[in-house]
């Protein structure tokens, strides 16, 4: 069956954590969408530095959870700090739990969590320097590759780009999650 998935980004997205995750998702034969703050194109960071740019799919002003089957949040520093300071973005996030639909977040990508209040009881995982982040959000962090709880999926740094795919994949296919909560 296809799926539509969102992945919500903006400038300074760690490129791996958003190009490995697309490509997985494609191959499974599924739409996955790039959805921004504004139209054109955004820019992915790499290696210390600025590097390729992304066309954007979807303007968030314009995107629907309801079109979407799942969300992926790339991390790396500036993006997510830059989505949790828009309503819009934290709304968006936030939808996809009131839905029980999956969500996968890696390395800093969990930040925006925080925001849209949904870490209360959860496990996670994320880049260690987050941690007490999300711990003061309610979460039960733990340091592991991969942490999957009710339909969220989390890791902490692109060296686990494998498994968080494999496991973003599954839950995908699961569907909804009745126990996935806002």
């Amino acid at each position: 069956m296809k799926k539509n998935i969102a992945i919500l980004a903006t400038n300074g997205f760690e490129e791996s954590e958003l190009a490995s995750p697309k490509a997985y998702l494609e191959e499974q034969g599924w739409n996955a969408d790039i959805v921004s703050l504004k139209s054109g194109t955004i820019k992915s960071w790499k290696d210390g530095n600025w590097s390729k740019e992304y066309n954007v799919d979807v303007v968030l002003d314009q995107a629907n959870e309801a079109d979407y089957d799942a969300l992926v949040l790339p991390g790396g520093v500036i993006n997510p700090d830059l989505l949790r300071r828009e309503e819009a973005a934290v709304n968006f996030v936030r939808s996809f739990f009131k839905s029980k639909k999956p969500v996968a977040a890696i390395c800093h990508g969990p930040q925006i969590l925080v925001d849209a209040d949904v870490l209360e009881g959860r496990k996670v995982t994320s880049f260690f320097s987050v941690k007490n982040d999300l711990k003061n959000a309610g979460a039960q962090w733990e340091d592991s590759e991969v942490v999957v709880d009710n339909g969220l999926v989390t890791s902490r740094n692109p060296n686990d780009l494998p498994a968080f795919n494999k496991k973003m994949v599954e839950e995908i296919k699961e569907g909804i999650h009745e126990r996935q909560r806002a």
